[in-house]
């Protein structure tokens, strides 16, 4: 079964979740890249950042379980498109990391999927 899924990676610091069905907060569970001085002012679009996340212990179980969350929304009664937004303090390392896995797990599933990082291209949060 083939289903539409709106993926919104975003930060906390920046302004309100997104609305969406079910909404990951990825904050107080999982390393932050931003404390590491050379990864900082990089984001998901590098590798190194991506590396970091992935190889974060839990990230790519989170994504199976979301991924298994999501199949259970598309095959409800009035499925429709399914949104998921993650979100982490700035938006700019694990949010887009884990929006960018979980587009590939569940594009493998066969679901058809769009990405949004709503704040990616914002500057670093000084915190």
């Amino acid at each position: 079964m083939s289903v539409v899924v709106e993926i919104v990676s975003f930060g906390y610091l920046h302004d309100a979740p997104p609305v969406a069905h079910l909404t990951i907060d990825l904050r107080h569970h999982f390393r932050d890249p931003h404390v590491s001085p050379e990864l900082r002012y990089m984001t998901a679009d590098d590798e190194p950042v991506r590396t970091a996340v992935l190889n974060t212990p839990g990230i790519t179980d989170l994504v199976e379980a979301t991924a298994t969350a999501v199949t259970a929304f598309a095959s409800g009664p009035s499925a429709g498109v399914v949104t998921v937004a993650d979100g982490c303090a700035g938006g700019r390392h694990r949010a887009p990391t884990f929006a960018l896995a979980l587009a590939e797990r569940l594009t493998a599933a066969g679901h058809r999927v769009n990405v949004c990082h709503r704040d990616l291209d914002k500057p670093v949060v000084q915190r």
